[in-house]
């Protein structure tokens, strides 16, 4: 049947032109590439949509319309926690409140859809145009440079591209050619045969069609986002109170490849228009940007026309390339608070950060923090996921409902995530420790955005494969069976708590007074243990029997340590931050 359908498509398919309908345009969802790939051998098919067909048709005949964890592990011969996995990363991927809760299972139409991107391939990351001032900031080698494979993917990116991502169009263009290439598969598997007529013969019902919603978006001239339903012209005018007609699969899949075509021809000219920019060169005092939105004025006002490349900031919404997306980018040896004023969309992205302070403090659905080193970045509530990769010595504090780390070396996590932290790749002494910060709208934030302060699974990380499937890379026989390296928990003895400063104003009586998560007893005498030392000290110091010139030399010395403390733990940049807001 699907085999069938396929000719038929390509038979009916015309050349790509622009839609007739040219109000709409198609936008892809990043999400599902980005948060939602999985590296389980078993749930990547590599047949189209062959396998997945026979999938479906035993799942559909089970008695419930959504297929739990148990079903799927016994469908997929994959372990029950693999797919409880699937289950959560698939929620977590989907157009839907991140408070839907997951141990229901899983739409059919949906796990196979799930199912089938698993075969996408990513971009290689890309060499940074300007070699000087990444080499400024990223040192060119490292002490376990030498304990890594040769075909790592942390060290082809550290000796490569010095982990700079592919652009946001280069990647936009990647997925949209996915689609482009595999759509009739996608529709194959969504579409029904037509009773009494042969298999040629698929049509897609309202409902089914709208479940394209997990891969794409249509909007408007306003940029307000359209439902597929009014996009689509052949159940645009449907009567709300009558069943929608179902429509050809062939009809369907014409119709998309055009606005695929559209939105590919789209990007490629925001690419252009943003690499033209660039290369003309920002004015003294801004830098022109046809996708940027919104751009940091402090951030702007602070840098003189002498600054050097590496020392450059960049804080930008770009809503061409990615839909409600904020970009946190290039900050080198400074401090970066962000909240609500400055944020736009759901989703953020913190990228080759150096030597700095990273404070998000917003609730939000997504969060990615990449090739970033000897830094602490500081994620506000995130509602569906958390990923950290390509990181260096970096110490990431979040309360979110789920994280995803992967080729990280010497980074610290302290973790309030209500599921496992997922580590993948080739990682190195990585650990993870209880949440142990506050602001004064975090359990505000965690309500929004359906994080649970009373659920805490930070001491739980599930390792899975060292080498991603997905990536675009040959690597070694028998490497791909190989277990990510898991993380370790934190010395109890080494937590401490960190301060973050009322940057907000005045409390509220609702405001967050304390960690909202509970730390484990281990933890929590620790602290005790410390508190007492630190009183211990105080009240001998205040005992002490000095004259008042002793006194004045006692408390000038102290301030001396801990004056050369702030310089030397780089800690004094902050204070200068924060006393320049």
């Amino acid at each position: 049947m699907t085999e069938a359908m396929e000719g038929s498509m390509a038979t009916s398919t015309p050349s790509p032109a622009a839609p007739k309908d040219e109000g709409f345009l198609l936008h892809l969802r990043r999400e599902p590439f980005e948060y939602g790939l999985l590296p389980i051998s078993k749930i990547i098919f590599s047949d189209g949509s062959a396998t997945l067909a026979l999938l479906k048709e035993k799942l559909v005949q089970r008695s419930s319309p959504r297929i739990d964890a148990e079903a799927i592990s016994e469908t997929l011969q994959i372990s029950v926690d693999n797919a409880r996995l699937v289950v959560d990363t698939l929620a977590s991927v989907l157009p839907s409140d991140p408070r839907e809760d997951a141990s229901a299972g899983a739409d059919v139409n949906d796990l196979i859809l799930f199912l089938y991107i698993q075969s996408y391939k990513r971009l290689v990351p890309r060499s940074h145009k300007d070699a000087v001032s990444v080499a400024d900031v990223w040192p060119s080698t490292s002490a376990f440079d030498g304990c890594l494979s040769a075909l790592s993917p942390l060290q082809l990116v550290r000796s490569n591209s010095r982990r700079f991502m592919p652009s946001q169009a280069d990647e936009e263009a990647h997925q949209l050619s996915y689609l482009q290439k595999h759509m009739a598969n996608i529709l194959a598997l969504l579409a029904e045969p037509v009773e009494g007529e042969d298999d040629e013969s698929l049509i897609l019902t309202l409902e089914r069609f709208e479940r394209l919603g997990f891969l794409i978006q249509f909007s408007g001239k306003g940029s307000e986002v359209i439902p597929l339903s009014q996009a689509a012209p052949f159940f645009a005018n449907s009567d709300p109170d009558m069943p929608a007609v179902p429509v050809s699969a062939s009809q369907v899949h014409d119709w998309l490849l055009q606005h695929i075509a559209s939105a590919l021809e789209h990007t490629a000219e925001k690419g252009s228009a943003k690499d033209s920019a660039k290369e003309n060169g920002p004015s003294p005092t801004h830098s022109f940007d046809p996708d940027v939105t919104m751009v940091d004025a402090c951030a702007s006002q602070s840098r003189g026309p002498n600054s050097s490349p590496s020392s450059a900031t960049s804080i930008q919404s770009n809503a061409a390339y990615s839909r409600s997306q904020t970009f946190v980018e290039g900050f080198s040896k400074t401090s970066v608070i962000k909240q609500s004023s400055d944020i736009k969309g759901c989703s953020v992205k913190v990228i080759n950060c150096h030597d700095s302070a990273i404070y998000i403090l917003e609730p939000l659905k997504y969060a990615t923090v990449y090739g970033c080193s000897d830094a602490t970045i500081v994620l506000g509530a995130i509602g569906k996921s958390v990923r950290v990769e390509h990181c260096e010595r970096v110490q990431v504090i979040t309360a979110a409902k789920r994280l995803c780390i992967a080729n990280c070396r010497e980074c610290v996590f302290f973790l309030g995530v209500n599921q496992r932290p997922l580590i993948l790749g080739d990682n190195h002494k990585l650990q993870v420790a209880p949440y142990n910060t506050f602001y004064s709208q975090l359990e505000e934030h965690m309500t929004q955005v359906g994080v649970d302060a009373t659920v805490n699974r930070w001491n739980e990380p599930l390792a899975l494969g060292m080498v991603d499937p997905h990536d675009s890379l040959s690597h070694p026989a028998g490497v791909s069976d190989v277990q990510a390296e898991s993380a370790t928990s934190l010395d109890p003895d080494q937590f401490t708590n960190f301060l973050i400063p009322n940057w907000i104003g005045g409390d509220s009586p609702e405001s967050t007074k304390h960690n909202p998560f509970p730390l484990p007893e281990t933890y929590l005498a620790s602290q005790s243990k410390k508190h007492l030392i630190v009183n211990d000290i105080k009240q001998e110091l205040r005992d002490v029997q000095l004259e008042e010139n002793r006194k004045r030399e006692l408390a000038c010395a102290l301030h001396a340590h801990f004056r050369d403390w702030l310089y030397a733990s780089g800690n004094i940049r902050q204070l200068y931050c924060l006393q320049g807001d």
